[in-house]
């Protein structure tokens, strides 16, 4: 079995930091210092599925509440 069918079968849970940027992270883990849990969690396809459709405006918030202000 390669790394990426073990990879397959773990399951994962979508954090996200104070930028709101997502990343998965496996769910028998502690978060990385400074990310939180946003309540999903599932196989890496479906964390990854959750992702897409969530995070629409990729740009950190610092950046985006800036360009509001500069607009």
């Amino acid at each position: 079995m390669n790394s990426n069918e073990h990879e397959d079968n773990r399951q994962y849970k979508v954090v996200v930091n104070h930028e709101e940027q997502y990343s998965i992270w496996p769910a028998d883990r502690e978060n990385p210092l400074g990310w939180s849990n946003v309540d999903k969690s599932g196989s890496k396809a479906e964390c990854l599925a959750h992702i897409k459709e969530v995070w629409t405006d990729m740009r950190p918030l610092s950046l985006r509440h800036h360009m509001e202000h500069a607009a």
